[in-house]
């Protein structure tokens, strides 16, 4: 049980340290929902999602207000797709008009985003798959609240490299249909690796096969909490410190608890899990670079920061998993560029590259994650990136991810305005070297031997 006494120790948190339930997000599965009639389909899509998720705001907004708990988002996430609507969709327009229905019932309802315009194509690609993905430039650019997402590896079945291939020319072609609004398109479109069933956080978030008919998934955040308690053992040991992040984890995650169970209840809908991952903002002070400058490195990026980041992530896991019932989702530390001010002065300093961010994928939650990237950037280059993230999900059975950006119009040097939680950016340099021949093999990398322990 949890009582009132927990969420009073963490008023100074929420007061004075940027603490904050990121989102709450229920997961309705749309199976039920698929036709053979598009309008039908997108008429039973309407109906389930506005029905289950009628009440999602206005009970967030009560617990919120009851609780003195700010709960930034309220969101929803869906069964992927191409899942959904291979039977009614003939061509990519069609799945674009699924993606209005979609937009139409997120704004009705007054969510922040609905996630799981999506495929999952990590061994290979349906007809509907590959429809789902070819629409994606144009439903994102029409639309205003959904993200996507496509799946292309796992430790299981290795990297699908056609459909890396395929998302290079994606990414590139919704940035031209961005184009307008600084390539934001991009910014609401993920490559994954390893995706998780049942992550709450965007742009990566779908509800899986595995799931319940609706559930709800909590993310909670506090990376400002977490810099304010270290503040106070500096120079102390490995040991202390550890302790400390533990200890405070432990505290962050319990009020996500709190939020969850209550959401659960009043809603009527299973819990879950809770995500314990440390999400940045772009407000000062709510930084995971802040959290390693902290610890002791001059900038993110220096030297030690791999490791800084791996001991951060393991303890944030430690702490928070004791104190919630069930774990799951991402669950870690978050480094994205343009939603992290501390990730955006390391840049500007010369001490972070995409480089050095490719080797902290290696031990924190995600991948390169809000990186603004030159527009003239090769689709082929871009797919390179994406093959490079995958390989360390695949070989490291972790969950990896891809968020780039290719600005159209802008270079090194320049700096973009994405708006609100996605923040500013520099545009970082990319290793103009080429990589197309290794790109344009067909085909499948095969999952690597630790992966057959059935």
């Amino acid at each position: 049980m949890i009582s009132i006494l927990e969420v009073n120790e963490t008023n100074k948190m929420i007061e004075q340290e940027n603490l904050d339930v990121r989102t709450i997000t229920m997961g309705i599965s749309l199976l039920d929902c698929a036709d053979s009639n598009i309008d039908r389909c997108c008429e039973k899509i309407y109906n389930k999602i506005t029905t289950y998720a009628r009440d999602l705001v206005k009970i967030g907004d009560d617990i919120a207000h009851e609780f003195c708990i700010p709960i930034v988002n309220k969101r929803i996430s869906i069964t992927p797709i191409a899942q959904v609507g291979g039977s009614c969709c003939k061509t990519p327009d069609d799945f674009v008009k699924i993606a209005h229905t979609l937009d139409q019932a997120a704004k009705v309802l007054g969510v922040n985003f609905l996630g799981g315009y999506s495929a999952v194509v990590s061994k290979g690609m349906t007809r509907s798959d590959e429809l789902l993905i070819r629409s994606i430039p144009k439903a994102l650019a029409e639309t205003d609240l959904i993200c996507s997402s496509v799946n292309v590896g796992s430790t299981k079945t290795g990297i699908n490299m056609d459909a890396v291939r395929l998302m290079g020319e994606i990414i590139k072609e919704t940035a031209e249909l961005t184009k307008d609004r600084n390539s934001i398109g991009c910014a609401k479109l993920v490559v994954l690796c390893n995706a998780p069933d049942d992550n709450p956080f965007m742009a990566g978030a779908f509800h899986g096969v595995s799931e319940a008919d609706a559930i709800i998934n909590v993310g909670v955040s506090g990376p400002g909490v977490v810099k304010y308690a270290l503040e106070s053992i500096r120079g102390a040991s490995f040991e202390v410190l550890c302790e400390t992040i533990k200890r405070t984890a432990f505290k962050i995650t319990r009020v996500g608890q709190l939020v969850a169970q209550e959401a659960s209840k009043r809603l009527n809908v299973p819990f879950g899990i809770i995500d314990l991952s440390l999400a940045p903002t772009p407000a000062v002070g709510d930084s995971v670079a802040d959290i390693l400058h902290e610890i002791g490195l001059e900038h993110a990026g220096a030297p030690g920061t791999t490791a800084a980041l791996a001991m951060l992530n393991d303890q944030v896991k430690k702490g928070g998993v004791m104190a919630s019932s069930y774990v799951g989702g991402l669950s870690g530390a978050f480094i994205p560029v343009s939603e992290d001010q501390g990730m955006i002065n390391a840049v500007m300093a010369g001490a972070l590259t995409i480089e050095k961010l490719e080797a902290m994928t290696c031990v924190c939650s995600v991948g390169l994650d809000m990186i603004a990237i030159p527009g003239d950037t090769k689709a082929s280059t871009i797919s390179g990136i994406i093959a490079d993230e995958s390989a360390i999900g695949m070989i490291n059975q972790k969950t990896t991810a891809v968020r780039i950006i290719p600005v159209i119009g802008k270079s090194v040097g320049d700096t973009v305005e994405f708006g609100g939680l996605l923040g500013h950016a520099p545009i970082m340099p990319v290793n103009q070297f080429d990589c197309s021949n290794f790109i344009n093999r067909s085909g499948r990398i095969p999952a690597p031997i630790h992966s057959f322990k059935n």
